[in-house]
């Protein structure tokens, strides 16, 4: 199978690794010193130092050439971009001339001025595809890099695409499950973001085992909540793509979402962790559209509203913390 990968940050050069074990894998960028030394030392000493990458991948900046090799029917376009890059790059395809035949997304979150999910964005900018989808799951890029076991769930209202994402992923280490909730997986990679932020707040404040256990069995009811309210599945909330990504962005130190929390706990500022952060934390992104959300579906996110609070109004950590503890008690 030709496998096209759309984006070479951490998690896009992970997956074209893992791809090109199998498959003749291209893995595109824009940015021509990057391929350049991706190309030389088959290492993003950018985004994923350490990690080698087979000599099979193939490296491109030509976006055609890129379209090109994943434009017939048995191959597969991989879109590795975050979600604020997504609708510029479902735009350039006709303009490029080549809209591949199945198309794959990764990014999770939702769109900052919209409130689009991934697949709302996909349908809005092109309206005739049907062989599409989104790829999910609990995934430290630098972990699939390396080749340790990982289980993610591709949500797809095409049989095809499901049955063809499994047939690129679906060997060494990674299991690939099949789903049709695209919704559900959808909110589920957004919202565990911002709570990702909670927890690390909160571990960074030293509250203990017990307050983080109590805020990603909390969150997990907000996310569930939204992914209802949005027409989600209830089931796909205790799945790998809620339950499952919440627990490992909530505690682990890999997280990029957690570290803004953590360090935001600390008393840094959050433009001071984003400049040194590197990478893309969705969570800070979409916290705002959540929130929307919530308030346009008449429904409670008071963890999520206190992540806002504290990203966007200047509300303290632990003043955060304390409102949340002096809401009036309820049934579970």
């Amino acid at each position: 199978m030709k496998v096209a990968v759309l984006g070479a940050g951490a998690w896009g050069t992970a997956l074209a690794g893992h791809l090109a074990a199998r498959h003749g894998t291209m893995l595109w960028a824009r940015d021509a010193a990057l391929i350049d030394l991706l190309s030389r030392t088959h290492e993003n000493t950018r985004y994923l130092a350490g990690v080698a990458l087979p000599r099979a991948l193939v490296f491109e900046t030509d976006f055609h050439k890129a379209l090109a090799h994943a434009a017939t029917d048995d191959a597969l376009c991989v879109v590795a971009t975050p979600v604020a890059g997504l609708r510029a790059l479902c735009r350039a395809m006709p303009r490029a001339g080549v809209v591949p035949a199945h198309i794959l997304w990764l990014c999770k979150g939702f769109e900052a001025d919209t409130q689009c999910l991934p697949n709302q964005i996909v349908a809005a900018e092109l309206p005739d595809h049907r062989s599409n989808g989104t790829l999910s799951g609990p995934s430290f890029a630098r972990e699939v890099g390396n080749g340790l076991p990982v289980a993610l769930t591709v949500a797809s209202a095409s049989a095809g695409l499901g049955t063809r994402t499994v047939a690129a992923f679906h060997h060494g280490a990674m299991r690939i499950y099949t789903g049709d909730d695209v919704i559900g997986v959808e909110v589920g990679g957004a919202v565990k973001n911002v709570l990702a932020i909670a927890t690390g707040i909160s571990d960074g404040l030293g509250l203990g085992l017990n307050a983080r256990a109590a805020l990603i069995t909390r969150g997990l009811a907000e996310m569930s909540r939204l992914g209802v309210a949005l027409r989600g599945r209830a089931e796909t909330f205790t799945g790998l793509t809620g339950l499952g990504d919440l627990i490992l962005t909530a505690t682990g130190d890999l997280s990029r979402n957690r570290t803004v929390g953590v360090q935001l706990a600390s008393g840094r500022t959050l433009d001071e962790i984003l400049a040194a952060l590197g990478h893309v934390a969705e969570g800070v992104r979409c916290a705002r559209a959540v929130l929307g959300l919530a308030h346009s579906c008449g429904i409670e996110m008071p963890i999520t509203h206190a992540v806002c609070h504290v990203l966007f109004e200047g509300v303290t950590p632990r003043d955060a913390v304390q409102a949340l503890l002096s809401r009036d008690a309820k049934a579970e």
